[in-house]
C-alpha cells in the first residue's frame, strides 16, 4: 500500500482560496515505516519506551533528541504527562513502527514556548521509533509453537528444568541466548531464581514443547533493567525449548517394551548380567550406545558398578526383554554430570536388550527335549560318542554347529570340550535330544573364546548319535565282568604255557568279542593289543609266561595279569 495514503490528519486543513495552508488546528500524523505484523496498538493509559528527534517545523533545526543521549524516553500515554499533541499522534502506533508528528502550538507549547529552547508559537515535529508497548494490567503471554504428541507430565513448581532460549525485546533486538553458549539454562522453579514472568511462563511445559513468552517490564528487569543489554522497563521476548525436567521426588520409570515367551527366571541382585543399550537424554539427543560399538556392557547387579538407577532397573529382568528406563540425575551422575558427555544434572533415558544373565554358582542347566523309550545305556566319562550340537547365544546368535552328516566326536571326561558341554552330554541315551545352558564358569569364562563374547552364556541344542563304551583315563582295556580264574590257562590257547604276541591279541579279541572286556574306544585295536603285551612281557623276550602275567584291581597291581591300563 502507498505509505502516502496512510497519512493521518485528526481535523481538516483550513485553506485559503489561493491554495496556500492556514495554521495547523490539530496533529499531522505521517505513519512512513510500518512493521508487516502489529499485534498491538498504542492506547490511553499504556506505557511506552520511544525514541525520538524533535524540530521546527520551520527550519527543521532539531532542539531535543533521545538518539542522542542514548537513552530511549519512557512516559504513560493520555494522563497529561506528554504533550497533548503527542498523546494525539502516538495513539494507534505498533512496536517498531516510525511515525513523524507534527504538533501546532496549542497542541505543544503555545504562545509562552519553553525555557527558551521552544519559542512561542512554534510548530514542532516530532521523529518517532516505538519501541515497547506494556499496560499495568497485562499479563505474562504465553504461545506454544510446538507441542510433542505424546505430554506425559508437565513442569510444575519445585521441578528441576534444562532449556534453551533466545531473549529478545520487543523490537527483535537478541539480548541473549543459551544456543550461542552452546549449553541450556538449568535452573529450580518456584524458588525465585528467575524473574517472575518467567517463572510463570516455564510452568505446564511438556518436554520438547517450544514456547514464546511475553514478559511486561514490571515482571522482567522493571526500571533497573539487567546490564548493558536489557534497558529499563523492557518488554522481554522468549522463545523457549524444553530440554529436560525432574522433580527431587522423582524415582525411575521403567517402561516394558517386549518380554519374550516361556521367561521362566529374572535377574537378581548378585547376578552378572549382558545387556545393549541406547542412551539418551529426554530431547532425545544420544550420549552413547553399546550396539555402536558391538559389544554389549557386562556387569554384576547390585554391586554398584554402574549408576544407582541402573542398578535398581536391571533386577527382575528376562533374558531378550526390552525395557526403556527414565533415570532422574539423583540416581545418574547428579550435578556433577560427566565431562564433555552428560551435563549436569541430566536425566537419562536407557532403551535396553538384556542378552544373557548368569550367577556365579548356576550349574549347567539340562532340558531333555526327546528321550528314546529303550534307554539301556547312557554316556558316562571314558565313553567315545558322536553327536550333532547347534551352539548360540541366549539371544539366538548362532555360533557353531556340527555337520549333519558329519557329526562330531568326543571322549568323555578327556578336558576336549569345555566343561559344560561335557556336562551336558554324560547321561545320555543313543537318540536322545537336549537343551543345554552353560555359563560361563562352565564356558569360555570371562576371555571367551574366537566367536563367543567375554562372560556369554551358551546354548547348547544336542543329539546323541552313536554311543561306544569307553574305558577309564590310565586303561587300554578293561574287563565287563570277572577276570578269568586262572587268567593264565586261558589265555594260553593251545596250552604251550607261553602266549606270543598273536596268541595274546585272539585272546583278548575274543574277549571283546564275546562282551567280556572292552578295548579303549578310537584308538586302533593293534596297537593298544601289542602296547598291553609289551606291558606284560617282562623280559621282552616276545612271549609271556605265567609269572610275568599280573593283572590291575581297582588301580593296584595283582599276581595273574599285569598290564598299565
Amino acid at each position: 500500500m502507498d505509505l502516502t495514503l496512510l497519512t493521518l490528519v485528526f481535523c481538516l486543513h483550513d485553506f485559503v482560496v489561493n491554495g496556500n495552508p492556514s495554521p495547523l488546528v490539530d496533529v499531522v500524523v505521517d505513519r512512513y515505516e510500518i512493521p508487516t505484523v502489529c499485534p498491538r496498538e498504542v492506547q490511553t493509559e499504556d506505557f511506552i519506551r520511544y525514541h525520538y528527534n524533535g524540530s521546527f517545523s520551520a527550519d527543521g533545526t532539531k532542539f531535543d533528541s533521545s538518539h542522542d543521549r542514548g537513552i530511549p524516553a519512557v512516559s504513560q500515554v493520555g494522563l497529561g504527562r506528554l504533550l497533548l499533541g503527542i498523546n494525539r499522534g502516538l495513539l494507534g502506533m505498533c512496536v517498531s513502527e516510525r511515525r513523524r508528528i507534527t504538533i501546532p502550538p496549542h497542541l505543544a507549547y503555545g504562545s509562552i514556548g519553553s525555557d527558551g529552547v521552544v519559542p512561542p508559537d512554534a510548530v514542532l515535529v516530532f521523529d518517532i521509533l516505538l519501541l515497547d508497548i506494556w499496560n499495568p494490567e497485562d499479563k505474562v503471554q504465553v504461545r506454544t509453537l510446538s507441542k510433542p504428541e505424546s505430554c506425559r507430565r508437565t513442569t510444575v513448581a519445585s521441578d528441576y528444568v534444562r532449556y534453551h532460549y533466545n531473549g529478545t525485546l520487543l523490537t527483535g533486538e537478541a539480548f541473549d541466548s543459551s544456543y550461542s553458549r552452546n549449553t541450556t539454562y538449568d535452573t529450580y522453579l518456584g524458588q525465585g531464581d528467575l524473574i517472575k514472568g518467567l517463572e510463570e511462563g516455564l510452568l505446564r511445559m511438556c518436554l520438547g514443547e517450544r514456547r514464546i513468552i511475553i514478559i511486561p517490564p514490571f515482571l522482567a528487569y522493571g526500571e533497573s533493567g539487567h546490564g548493558t543489554q536489557i534497558p529499563p522497563q523492557a518488554t522481554l521476548v522468549y522463545e523457549v525449548l524444553l530440554v529436560d525436567a525432574f522433580n527431587p521426588k522423582d524415582d525411575l520409570i521403567v517402561q516394558v517394551k517386549e518380554v519374550p515367551e516361556g521367561c521362566t527366571r529374572r535377574t537378581v541382585t548378585g547376578d552378572y548380567i549382558r545387556y545393549h543399550y541406547n542412551g539418551t537424554f529426554q530431547d532425545g539427543t544420544a550420549f552413547d550406545s553399546s550396539y555402536k560399538r558391538n559389544s554389549t556392557y557386562n556387569t554384576y547387579i547390585g554391586k554398584r558398578y554402574v549408576i544407582q538407577g541402573m542398578d535398581k532397573a536391571l533386577v527382575g529382568l528376562c533374558i531378550g526383554e526390552k525395557r526403556r528406563i527414565t533415570v532422574p540425575p539423583h540416581l545418574a551422575y547428579g550435578e556433577a554430570g560427566v565431562e564433555d558427555l552428560i551435563p549436569s544434572s541430566a536425566v537419562l533415558v536407557f532403551d535396553i536388550q538384556v542378552i544373557d544373565f548368569h550367577n556365579p554358582k548356576d550349574p549347567v542347566g539340562i532340558t531333555a527335549t526327546h528321550k528314546p523309550q529303550d534307554c539301556n545305556v547312557t554316556s558316562e566319562v571314558d565313553d567315545l560318542i558322536q553327536y550333532r550340537y547347534n551352539c548360540s547365544l541366549m539371544d539366538g546368535t548362532l555360533l557353531y554347529s556340527s555337520d549333519h552328516d558329519t557329526p562330531s566326536f568326543a571322549t568323555l571326561g578327556a578336558n576336549k570340550v569345555i566343561l559344560g558341554l561335557e556336562e551336558g552330554l554324560l547321561g545320555m541315551c543313543l537318540g536322545e535330544r537336549r537343551e543345554v545352558v552353560v555359563p560361563p564358569h562352565w564356558g569360555h569364562g570371562e576371555n571367551g573364546a574366537g566367536e563367543v563374547p567375554k562372560s556369554a552364556v551358551l546354548f547348547f541344542e544336542l543329539e546323541l548319535v552313536e554311543l561306544t563304551k569307553g574305558v577309564p583315563e590310565g586303561y587300554m582295556f578293561v574287563w565287563l565282568g570277572d577276570v578269568p580264574d586262572p587268567l593264565f590257562p586261558a589265555m594260553d590257547l593251545n596250552g604251550d604255557a607261553e602266549v606270543p604276541l598273536e596268541e595274546f591279541s585272539a585272546f583278548i579279541m575274543l574277549q571283546v568279542e564275546e562282551g567280556k572286556g572292552r578295548l579303549r574306544p578310537a584308538v586302533d585295536a593293534d596297537s593298544i593289543i601289542k602296547d598291553m603285551f609289551n606291558n606284560q612281557d617282562e623280559n621282552k623276550d616276545g612271549k609271556i609266561v605265567e609269572d610275568e602275567l599280573k593283572v590291575k584291581v581297582d588301580g593296584e597291581p595283582q599276581q595273574v595279569i599285569r598290564d598299565e591300563l
